[in-house]
């Protein structure tokens, strides 16, 4: 299984942008994968840690991606992971 977390807050329409490609990716992909979307306003120390750098994508808790990232990016980024797991063939 692929964990993929997605740390947000309301309001930012980046996270929004972010939001919406894994999640047509993940819906055309075949691989296992897990999303999990955390709110960093409602904690102090994620909102330290990730305040100016939102919205942040991790793939199995590696940060892979800040801001922006394209369907073409996240989707040969899972194919990696995928890879590296033995997971994909």
């Amino acid at each position: 299984m692929i964990a993929l977390t997605i740390y947000s807050k309301p309001g930012c329409h980046l996270c929004d942008d972010m939001k919406a490609i894994v999640d047509r990716v993940v819906r055309r992909s075949a691989l296992p994968i897990t999303v999990e979307e955390i709110d960093i306003s409602t904690d102090a120390d994620l909102e330290a840690r990730y305040g100016l750098e939102i919205p942040v994508l991790l793939i199995d808790g590696k940060k892979i991606a800040k801001y922006r990232v394209t369907e073409a990016e996240v989707t040969r980024m899972l194919d990696a992971r995928a890879g590296e797991a033995g997971g994909a063939g």
